[in-house]
């Protein structure tokens, strides 16, 4: 059987920014071939970025894609790489029309193999996705090519993402072409357990293929998308050989021993689901026998709260990183919900790069404030404190306000303060509210909705106090100082507005709210359903009411990073006016 080595780079790129991705790629075939790599890949769109959304609809962004992919192939030549075969993800057109609407010249989510200079084949996307955060459907035509590339004497058989979710399609076809390798090149965002369901698909897949297979992931963040690497390599059974880290960017190599294509004949015709046979031999001779010196290997897989943390940690890395900013602004309360996000922050960009303030009321706490100070005595951030008091006297002696309105009335003074800061240093300002707070509308417009990121967005209120006590656990485990004081963990939440406020006033106990949300939000199950399931009927009638009514709120909430396979926003979608009451 003949061997290959084979580079799998699972690298982050950034939207739109064409330069610096050639440069990265450039960067890590330089690292493959010395390596001694005999085929190289790299992710889905990864010379664009990932998703390019309305940007695949400007042509001219079209055609500086296309341009920058044959400016790379001259370059990896010019540069002695020329050699090797390049799998590379970009923004392609079709040449022809393919459906109503869709004119020849529409976008293509596409691959291609560039050799010697040239690109010697491409392809597009085959199965595009129209669900959760997809809307391929609406940009791009399909692909109805298997494209096949024979190297030293291998068939390898090419895909892109979603061409391995669906049944049909490229898989199959690999199998009936006679594929001793499929390569899928990925940008698939992370949420939580997706790891373990990716194995699951990549096994499946392999076994169908009958064929060693290869998913290669791409890292890093994109707005509220993570990218958790996580590549994977099976043999034809489904038996791993390798695995990536998560969430780390780098090259897996590994030394693979493959069936010999028939070198009397190439793959031609058409096969599964109507697809043809696009056949480019770059080296046609096996090469000689050599011993293998990489075999694979898995890497640490990261626990629950590991992963969930760290995902987080470089959502708000590279939001901050790519949209050109270097140091946030947090209003501390000295709350579980601050404080968790002033340690992700100071995880992702730095502590000397976090700017923390205390905006005490006359209705603030003495350990709200010394729970404040305290994080920021452990963690190392910036930290200052500014009253609010006399500002919101001028307020109430100009207009007299009582209740809600006096209430809502701090939290939006303490917004607009973090904003001035904001303009004055250059800092951007983090959102606290969590996903239990955003469903039910437990967070006032212009005042702790404020802010250019929410980290925590996504994550529901008990996950919030899980993550908060992994963190200092990890900070015990490697002799360091737990950066969440445990009274920001123990007392009773609270957002401080009137004498003796504690949220249980006007929400449910987190631990039963979570799991009604859960239902709801993330699972679409309507309130006959959630009852049948064991919860009190007027407390899911009160709970749905909530989340219902606060759809406007979330509307001007900021982006922040997605864990869960349904997020507000780009997941999940409802009208603002809308009259459907499931709580009715």
């Amino acid at each position: 059987m003949p061997q290959l080595r084979l580079a799998l780079n699972q690298i982050d790129s950034t939207v739109g920014d064409l330069d610096g991705n050639t440069e990265s790629i450039l960067h890590w075939t330089r690292h493959s071939a010395e390596q001694g790599a005999h085929l190289v890949a790299f992710p889905e769109m990864v010379l664009t970025g990932y998703p390019v959304e309305d940007l695949a609809l400007r042509s001219s962004f079209v055609e500086a894609s296309r341009a920058a992919l044959h400016s790379l192939a001259e370059r990896l030549n010019a540069e002695g790489l020329g050699e090797v075969p390049v799998v590379v993800g970009y923004l392609d057109r079709s040449e022809r029309a393919r459906r109503y609407g869709q004119p020849a010249g529409s976008p293509q989510n596409a691959g291609a193999v560039l050799h010697r200079g040239a690109v010697v084949l491409t392809f597009a996307k085959h199965h595009l996705p129209n669900y959760g955060v997809f809307d391929e459907f609406r940009y791009f035509v399909p692909g109805d090519t298997l494209p096949m590339v024979r190297v030293h004497g291998v068939d390898v058989a090419l895909a892109i993402c979603e061409d391995l979710w669906q049944d049909g399609g490229r898989v199959p076809a690999s199998c009936s072409a006679g594929a001793g390798l499929l390569l899928s090149i990925n940008a698939s965002p992370y949420e939580r357990e997706k790891d373990d369901t990716r194995l699951d698909l990549v096994r499946k897949r392999a076994q169908e293929a009958g064929c060693t297979t290869a998913y290669l992931a791409m890292i890093g963040g994109q707005d509220e998308l993570v990218f958790d690497g996580d590549s994977i390599v099976v043999d034809r059974d489904g038996e791993v050989i390798a695995r990536a880290p998560q969430f780390a960017e780098g090259c897996v190599l590994l030394d693979l021993d493959l069936p010999a294509a028939d070198p009397g004949s190439v793959p031609e015709g058409v096969v599964d689901d109507g697809l043809r046979i696009d056949h480019v031999t770059v080296s046609a001779d096996p090469l000689p026998r050599y011993e293998p010196e990489l075999a694979g290997g898995e890497a640490e897989r990261l626990g629950d709260d590991e992963e969930i943390y760290t995902a987080l940690v470089v959502g708000l890395r590279a939001y901050a990183a790519k949209n050109g900013f270097r140091s946030v602004l947090i209003g501390l309360s000295g709350g579980i919900d601050s404080s968790l996000v002033a340690a992700i922050a100071c995880d992702a960009v730095g502590a000397q790069n976090v700017y923390g303030v205390a905006m005490p009321s006359r209705y603030s706490s003495e350990h709200s404030i010394d729970d404040a100070a305290e994080l920021a005595r452990r963690t190392g951030l910036n930290f200052r404190t500014v009253p609010i008091a006399p500002m919101f006297d001028a307020y109430m002696g100009s207009l007299g306000l009582t209740g809600l309105a006096e209430e809502n009335l701090q939290s939006r003074l303490r917004g607009t303060m973090l904003m001035a800061i904001s303009n004055q240093e250059g800092h951007i300002v983090l959102a606290p509210g969590n996903k239990s707070e955003l469903a039910c509308g437990y967070s006032t417009l212009y005042g702790d909705s404020v802010g250019a990121y929410g980290p925590i967005k996504d994550v529901y209120k008990t996950s919030v106090f899980r993550l908060s006590k992994w963190r200092n656990r990890a900070a015990e485990e490697r002799g360091q100082t737990p950066p969440i004081p445990e009274n920001s963990i123990t007392k009773p939440p609270s957002a401080e507005l009137r004498p003796g406020q504690v949220d249980t006033d006007s929400l449910p106990d987190y631990d039963v709210l979570d799991r009604i949300l859960e239902l709801y939000v993330d699972r679409d199950q309507g309130r006959t359903e959630i009852v049948a399931a064991g919860y009190d009927d007027a407390l899911v009638t009160r709970i749905l009411r909530m989340v219902d009514t606060a759809e406007y709120k979330r509307r001007q909430y900021p982006p922040g990073t997605k864990i869960s396979a349904k997020g507000f926003g780009k997941d999940r979608r409802l009208p603002i006016t809308n009259r459907w009451r499931e709580h009715v």
